[in-house]
């Protein structure tokens, strides 16, 4: 099978912030008679507001050692912030649907495992989380991305009964979903 590149590595576009907001996902499909071959990807990257908030919760631990001299409190407001930031961006994982495997994180499911994606808004992924989640469901939620997907997993031995991921572009993880398992 083919893929089509709609970047230098094949994969959609590199350049950050493409695909819009702010994280970079790509999607490309190319058919050849019944194959499909579908790469799409998203970082699940912290919200722009979570900056503020790294930045005061550094500050806040610099002033905890201001009585020390100002040289030791900025010290340790620039060291909390970039050890705060980097626990942050520690946290971001990659969704991505390429070579007929979903990925989510750290964890992979052959598509064809898979039933029809749900796509979840706002108020549909609060209530997956909330009151309608399975305990045995696989997770992959970021508290930043309000929305998300619920994906069925109809592999009789497996007991996850679905995947629940958050996503900032839940309309095109869907749609490469679907491609991928024609």
């Amino acid at each position: 099978m083919s893929r089509s590149s709609g970047g230098p590595s094949g994969r959609g576009s590199d350049r950050p912030g493409a695909g819009g907001g702010v994280c970079t996902a790509g999607h490309t499909s190319d058919v050849a008679g019944e194959a499909t071959a579908v790469s799409w990807r998203e970082r699940l990257w912290p919200s722009v507001w979570l900056v503020p908030v790294v930045l005061l919760l550094g500050a806040g631990f610099g002033l905890v050692t201001a009585p020390f001299g100002a040289a030791v409190a900025l010290a340790v407001a620039v060291l909390a912030t970039v050890a705060l930031a980097g626990m942050l961006l520690s946290t971001t994982s990659t969704l991505a649907v390429e070579d007929g495997v979903f990925r989510a994180g750290r964890a992979r499911i052959p598509v064809h495992l898979l039933g029809d994606p749900e796509v979840l808004d706002a108020d549909g992924m609060r209530r997956a989380r909330g009151p309608e989640l399975d305990a045995r469901a696989y997770l992959c939620l970021r508290g930043w991305i309000a929305a998300g997907v619920r994906v069925p997993v109809l592999d009789p031995r497996d007991p996850t009964p679905y995947w629940l991921v958050s996503s900032r572009r839940r309309e095109d993880l869907a749609e490469a979903l679907r491609l991928a398992r024609r």
